[in-house]
């Protein structure tokens, strides 16, 4: 029997990979429905994107695949960080500091429940 899963993936979101890693540790391998709970009440940044990535795969796996929307679970979701974005800030005595907005690539997977 073959595997068949649901990937999306989301490119250049200006939200630090660190930041993303600690939400998306909290709804990996979990169902859709209770993962998208702990989206809508976790009070963090990421959390916004990432409803609309899961969304987004359930979407997909029910369009493109016929899976069961009940039956979906997040079997796998990871972040790489992508490009930085290096920015200057001027300080005392006419030095500069560099400061590097992160940006992040997210991947997120689901797969039916057997």
């Amino acid at each position: 029997m073959e595997i068949r899963e649901a990937r999306s993936y989301l490119k250049f979101v200006r939200i630090s990979p660190r930041k993303v890693k600690i939400v998306l540790d909290l709804i990996r391998g979990k169902d859709v429905q209770t993962a998208r709970g702990i989206l809508k009440t976790t009070p963090k940044a990421a959390c916004e994107v990432l409803i609309k990535l899961l969304d987004r795969a359930c979407a997909d796996a029910d369009n493109n695949f016929g899976m069961d929307k009940s039956k979906l679970y997040v079997s796998e979701c990871f972040v790489t960080p992508g490009m930085t974005l290096k920015r200057i800030m001027p300080r005392g005595k006419g030095s500069a500091d560099r400061i590097l907005k992160r940006t992040s690539h997210i991947t997120l997977a689901v797969r039916e429940k057997e």
